[in-house]
């Protein structure tokens, strides 16, 4: 029986995306950083921090762009601006 101690299991070292290689993705797709944080579910002001370099930027974050890039995601700059619905009396 082998020991599982015995595995040697190689770590993957996948390193920070930075603020630059961030704001360039957002802005590559076609996100402002509203709808960024929408597709995300974070606050604007997370995103726009991560871009200034206020706060870290998550190790996982390129695993969620990639995904927002497979999918589609759920809102980008095109068709943002909400309007009113008009209703008409019948």
């Amino acid at each position: 029986m082998i020991n599982p101690i015995d595995i040697h299991i190689p770590m993957v070292y996948i390193r920070n995306m930075t603020k630059k290689e961030l704001k360039k993705w957002r802005e590559a797709n076609g996100y402002s950083q509203a709808s960024l944080a929408t597709a995300l579910g974070v606050a604007v002001m997370t995103v726009s921090r991560w871009e200034t370099g206020t706060r870290t930027i998550p190790t996982f974050l390129h695993l969620a762009l990639r995904c927002l890039e497979m999918e589609g995601g759920e809102s980008k700059n095109k068709g943002t601006k909400k309007t009113k619905e008009r209703r008409i009396k019948p």
